[in-house]
């Protein structure tokens, strides 16, 4: 599966899950670490990689509309440690092929799932 961090997430992150077989590209490696959420989402897009985000600014359509993209994950979990992430994406990704990401903004917590389509 094809990745891409938004410049919330920690390099530590990015690195166990290039171990775990991912193809990991953060938004820092390509010069997008200041960079606003229309300008991480297009990067992920034109790359065709799946949008993994702590921003909750993903799925308020007035701030960012999200059409025709390879899916949004944003994780809710606090406090945002490495540990914490982890032990919440890890599992979540090993259960989901990146097919079925396409055109959701999926929101994942510890207690439940969220899958919203954004367009068709």
């Amino acid at each position: 599966m094809r990745l891409f961090l938004d410049q919330m997430f920690r390099v530590e992150v990015a690195a166990h899950l290039r171990l775990m077989g991912y193809d990991v590209t953060q938004a820092s490696d390509v010069g997008l670490s200041r960079a606003d959420d229309a300008e991480i989402l297009a990067r992920a897009i034109s790359e065709n990689r799946v949008l993994l985000t702590l921003d909750g600014h993903f799925g308020n359509w007035a701030v960012l509309p999200l059409t025709g993209h390879t899916g949004v994950i944003r994780l809710r979990v606090d406090p945002t440690t490495t540990q914490n992430v982890l032990r919440l994406l890890c599992p979540f990704l090993a259960a989901h092929d990146r097919r079925c990401f396409a055109n959701h903004l999926v929101i994942v917590t510890h207690a439940r799932v969220r899958w919203i389509r954004t367009a068709e």
